[in-house]
């Protein structure tokens, strides 16, 4: 899937081949040449700022999707990363839209706003208040929920860090994704329910007998 367009389900390229009733090929061949397309046009190479910073937005959502997998279907945690997900959809948009084409962006469905980074604030503030935040770092791996909510966490992380090259001036982005990494951690927490501190850990096997 070689452009912008098809990974935020716009309407398809019309050069694209039908390969049976209703259905479209997956791929274009477009992408061949080390460019990808923007999401209201145009082209660039794959390394390049924007497909970098989208790519690893992308890729936090399938993180995101894998925590939830481990979720109880249909649970407050499942309906809160269902919301995250969508809302990563906007995040690419944002992302994927040359300078040029920022004019075209809708609020709320392809561009980042205010709103959104406020009400992940708010769900960060009701999780935190249901039980004692670790005040020391933390080991992951409480259990296989909030491990997953970590990893997706480090992936966020990173994925603010490429977008501080792409992100256009004014935009949203990069502050919904330090909210989202700081709520993805408040979840793992409250997930795990007793977190294993980094002071807490036992000496590895044999240092016990070493220093006795």
């Amino acid at each position: 899937m070689d452009d912008a367009r098809n990974l935020l389900g716009d309407v398809l390229a019309p050069e694209r081949g039908r390969v049976g009733s209703g259905s479209m090929r997956i791929y274009t061949r477009k992408g061949d040449d080390g460019t990808t397309g923007l999401y209201f046009g145009g082209r660039v190479a794959k390394d390049s700022a924007l497909p970098t910073a989208y790519g690893t937005v992308d890729e936090a959502q399938a993180f995101i999707g894998l925590a939830r997998a481990e979720a109880q279907p249909g649970s407050e945690l499942d309906q809160l990363l269902v919301a995250i997900e969508r809302d990563l959809w906007v995040l690419m948009a944002d992302l994927a839209t040359d300078e040029a084409n920022r004019a075209k962006l809708v609020a709320g469905e392809t561009l980042v706003t205010d709103a959104m980074v406020a009400s992940l604030e708010r769900r960060i503030d009701d999780l935190s208040a249901r039980f004692t935040m670790p005040s020391e770092f933390v080991v992951p791996g409480g259990n296989r929920v909030a491990a997953a909510l970590d990893v997706a966490r480090t992936v966020v992380r990173r994925a603010e860090r490429d977008s501080l090259a792409a992100a256009a001036p004014g935009s949203r982005v990069i502050a919904y994704l330090n909210r989202l990494s700081d709520l993805l951690w408040t979840m793992a927490r409250w997930q795990e329910g007793d977190s294993l501190t980094a002071r807490a850990v036992a000496p590895l096997a044999g240092e016990a007998e070493k220093g006795a």
